[in-house]
């Protein structure tokens, strides 16, 4: 049996088991000698990943200082949203299975998860946690979870079972259990980003594991160029894609598996409690990375023709899925810039 720690939706991990590689392979080029901003970067562990920030600056910016603020509003929100920390406010909420005055973002971030969960018909599901702790648990004793126990487990699943009223949450039922890894780390690269306006930033690109937000151009002027994992080679990529005021993001099933044969893995279908087996990786488009991350791991749990479908009903939102049997399937607004 293979367990495997790191991973970039179980993100809020400790940094010492922080992602080997990132999903989706940045590229970019140094600064031409024609354009007179300059160039910072800075790679930190946050989240239990590798996080990737780049901006361009006018000369004489104070642009360390800049950078730090976007490190350290990334620690902030993780320190709330993070189930891996046991004193941040989602772990209370899951030990508790209420939690009173709660940070008004972790309410906001909920409130998305629920909507998602309306557009997704369940495909997306903050509370399929206990599924995922049982699949781990089961393996970790080198056994294979039961059909069973997963049954009696999707009891505790439902997002319609979450009660939100003003600043209180609380969990319909005990032992249910919300993770937020399908969503929050999206949304804090999305607050992290608007550190960088007021700074008077304007060309930047954020890239936390995989979660990418860009706005701007490269320092060649050109928009920023994002090579899209082949799931059976980290070290290939299939398509490359060009972003610029748009967000990108990656689920795949290659990136924490349970069983060799990646059976059990860490998405699981809220309506089966089983892990789908038919996609290999779904990449999304969207204009922020908390749409790009929810709606990823959703198409992962959706069949590919009818994921497909579900992001061409949804305008400026792009998809790209990878099914197991190595098929490419693009969105019709899907643009590659190379094969």
């Amino acid at each position: 049996m293979i367990i495997r720690n790191y991973n970039r939706r179980t993100f809020f991990k400790p940094a010492a088991i922080a992602a080997l590689f990132l999903l989706i392979s940045l590229f970019f080029i140094s600064a031409c000698g024609k354009n007179s901003l300059k160039r910072a970067a800075s790679t930190r562990l946050a989240m239990g990943t590798t996080v990737t920030v780049i901006f361009l600056y006018e000369p004489g910016t104070d642009n360390k200082k800049i950078m730090n603020d976007v490190f350290e509003e990334i620690k902030r929100l993780s320190g709330i949203m993070s189930h891996y920390d046991e004193n941040s406010e989602v772990s209370r909420l899951n030990r508790d299975g209420f939690l009173e005055n709660a940070d008004p973002q972790l309410v906001e971030v909920i409130e998305h998860a629920l909507e998602y969960n309306k557009l997704t018909k369940g495909a997306f599901d903050i509370t399929i946690l206990p599924v995922i702790e049982l699949f781990r648990d089961r393996f970790s004793e080198n056994e294979v979870p039961r059909e069973s126990e997963i049954k009696e487990t999707l009891e505790f699943v439902g997002s319609d079972k979450i009660g939100l009223k003003g600043n209180s949450i609380r969990l319909g039922e005990k032992g249910m259990h919300i993770t937020l890894d399908g969503l929050a780390k999206g949304y804090i690269v999305d607050m992290a980003s608007k550190v960088l306006p007021e700074h008077g930033i304007k060309n930047y690109l954020i890239n936390a594991g995989g979660d990418m937000k860009t706005e701007g151009l490269r320092e060649d002027g050109k928009p920023w160029k994002v090579a899209i994992q082949d799931p059976a080679d980290k070290n290939n990529h299939l398509d490359v894609i060009e972003l610029t005021g748009s967000s990108v993001a990656t689920s795949g099933d290659y990136e924490n598996y349970f069983d060799a044969e990646r059976i059990f893995h860490h998405i699981a279908d809220p309506k089966t409690g089983f892990s789908p087996v038919l996609n290999s990786s779904a990449s999304i488009i969207a204009p922020t990375a908390m749409e790009a991350d929810a709606l990823a791991t959703s198409l992962m749990v959706m069949a590919p023709d009818y994921g497909i479908s579900f992001i061409n009903s949804l305008p400026g939102r792009e998809a790209l899925i990878i099914t197991r049997d190595g098929k490419l399937i693009r969105s019709s607004g899907w643009k590659s810039i190379s094969p």
